[in-house]
């Protein structure tokens, strides 16, 4: 039917112009057409939306993957446009179809439409419509129609009858064994997810059975999937059948021959721990996590490194510090020096979080050796993730401790030839101002934090410029006045112009700390003579330190000390000095004065 057809119609106009749309080869149109769905249903009414649009678009599944993609997303939230939940169940015929597309991202969003609209239909409409979708969709000839329909079962199972939930447990069990690998796969990927909606009998008679099977089968990636269903499993389960029904699986997944597999295991571990209760922890999962930090690959290694901390956090406090110090610290050891920089990276990520655990003096005699050795490590990643966490340790051994063991090493990173490491001390400067005084600051790092502004590097005097900022904002202003000023403006006599520019930076940012009357006393009179500098880039810059400042100054100042120094700029011989005196003239209240071009007569 051609729009042109049914100009005179009104009522059938909407969906005339959809089938036009739908059918031309512009692939932007027809998208576009299916993301305003939701208004020519509006305006076709809930009953044509029913009986029109839906049987329309159920037979014109055949697009491009994008279009069926907006598809499927738009028809997820249709249910009000159908009329609700008493009508829900006329979406289905259109998602089953994009259910059985071969692109796996259309297919995934189908069943998540699904998934969506199962809560929408009562009792009767799950049992009438929604079971024999899926039922369908578990026989249907293609893998993909198969895939699909692993991610249903969970979502219609608890409200349906006894003799249904015994055919879906059917089917769910021949996908679990079907030839194809991708439907296994998804399968397993849904297994937990179905076993928290299975009678606990049943799960022990049916899932179980399957969660064993799949965790031996031939394929790694199916394997790997089981592996995340035992965390959902086993919390559902005792203690004597966690031992008995899952423990034997997960402790053969922990030395699978794939590293694949080993490796969700190590990602899950702590997920495992919490579901399997503190008693396996201690007699199972304690050894099996020794062996994933010493696995022979390092992405193993490097997976289990990073829940360390989480795991000893974890562990009974009855018995968490001696199987730290006996069976994990060994390997933390071990790990601090390995091979594998992603592996040692891992580690300095979470090693520091120990400290609180272990207490002061295992921090002392124990963890401040492998700090040290990993502030020194050549991956600058390493060191970088030590500095941002020295809080932890600081509140464990106090900052004499930290500052006898660490900070000689942290100086060293001050000066590290990597400048993303001098970034990192740079930004951990404050929170450590905060923790050693101002006194000890003075004695070790003010000089340090002072050298950082003639760096070489744009990033690292940018970011030494807000380190002082946030210093006088910890110590005052006092402070800044007797400490940092009188150091920074000394930097207006630099012969290096870039030294001026960035003296320039830090007077923006320490006037914002310090307040008016020091802006207007200390800071402004070193700003001006800075109106004649040689290079132009400085002239303007001056420019616009008043610009931005312009609002701290009293009128008296203004005319008295800024007005003569803007006039003068605003005539400068540099047409971006000239642009930036104007604009610090119109923020300061003062006057523009163009001068008057003379014309000449013909």
């Amino acid at each position: 039917m051609a729009a042109s057809e049914t100009q005179g119609d009104d009522s059938l106009y909407p969906i005339a112009v959809l089938i036009d749309e739908l059918r031309t080869d512009d692939v932007q149109l027809r998208l576009n057409s299916i993301k305003k769905l939701s208004t020519i249903a509006l305006a076709l009414g809930v009953e044509r939306t029913r009986t029109e649009l839906i049987p329309f678009l159920t037979d014109t599944i055949y697009d491009e993957d994008e279009v069926l993609l907006a598809l499927a997303e738009q028809l997820g939230n249709f249910t009000p446009l159908v009329g609700g939940p008493e009508y829900v169940h006329s979406l289905l015929p259109p998602l089953e179809s994009l259910a059985t597309v071969e692109e796996t991202v259309v297919r995934d969003k189908a069943v998540e439409s699904l998934r969506t609209i199962a809560a929408q239909h009562s009792p009767t409409d799950l049992e009438q419509h929604f079971v024999p979708l899926v039922k369908r969709l578990s026989v249907g000839d293609w893998f993909t129609s198969r895939t699909s329909a692993c991610g249903l079962f969970s979502v219609c199972y608890a409200r349906i009858s006894n003799s249904l939930r015994a055919e879906l447990r059917q089917h769910f069990h021949n996908l679990c064994g079907d030839d194809t690998p991708m439907v296994r796969r998804a399968a397993a990927g849904k297994l937990g997810e179905f076993a928290k909606v299975v009678e606990i009998d049943c799960m022990k008679q049916n899932i179980i059975p399957l969660f064993t099977t799949l965790a031996q089968d031939e394929q790694d990636s199916v394997r790997l999937l089981a592996v995340e269903a035992c965390v959902s499993i086993a919390s559902l389960l005792n203690q004597g059948d966690r031992e008995q029904l899952v423990m034997p699986t997960l402790r053969q997944a922990a030395e699978d021959k794939s590293w694949r597999v080993r490796y969700m295991v190590a990602d899950k571990f702590t997920d495992l721990q919490t579901a399997v209760g503190p008693e396996i922890t201690k007699n199972d999962l304690v050894p099996a996590f020794t062996h994933l930090l010493k696995d022979c690959e390092a992405e193993v290694r490097a997976a289990a490194a990073h829940k360390v901390k989480e795991f000893c956090e974890n562990l009974a406090p009855d018995k968490r510090e001696e199987l730290i110090m006996n069976d994990i610290l060994p390997c933390i050891k071990d790990l601090v020096t390995d091979a594998n920089q992603h592996v040692k990276s891992a580690l300095a990520s979470v090693i520091m979080g120990l400290s609180p655990i272990l207490g002061k003096d295992n921090t002392i005699e124990h963890l401040l050796p492998l700090f040290l050795i990993q502030l020194k490590d050549e991956c600058p990643e390493v060191r970088l993730n030590i500095i941002s966490n020295l809080d932890c340790v600081n509140q464990v051994i106090g900052i004499a401790q930290l500052s006898q063991s660490l900070l000689p090493a942290i100086v060293e990173l001050a000066e590290d030839a990597k400048w993303r490491v001098r970034l990192a001390i740079i930004e951990y400067m404050p929170l450590l101002a905060g923790q050693l005084g101002v006194e000890f600051f003075d004695e070790k790092l003010t000089s340090l934090c002072m050298r950082w502004l003639v760096d070489h590097v744009y990033a690292i005097r940018e970011a030494a410029t807000m380190n002082l900022k946030k210093l006088v904002e910890k110590f005052g202003t006092e402070w800044a006045q007797k400490t940092i000023i009188p150091k920074v403006l000394a930097m207006l006599t630099e012969p290096n112009y870039l030294h001026r520019l960035t003296c320039l930076f830090c007077i923006n940012l320490l006037a914002e700390a310090c307040g008016p009357k020091i802006t207007t006393d200390l800071l402004l009179p070193k700003i001006l003579p800075l109106a004649q500098d040689s290079v132009a880039n400085v002239r303007f810059n001056v420019a616009k330190t008043l610009q931005k400042l312009g609002n701290s100054f009293e009128p008296a100042c203004v005319q008295t000390h800024i007005k003569p120094v803007l006039d003068k700029l605003q005539n400068d011989t540099d047409p971006d000095v000239k642009y930036y005196a104007e604009e610090a003239m119109e923020v300061c209240g003062i006057p523009i004065t163009k001068p008057v071009e003379k014309k000449v007569e013909k």
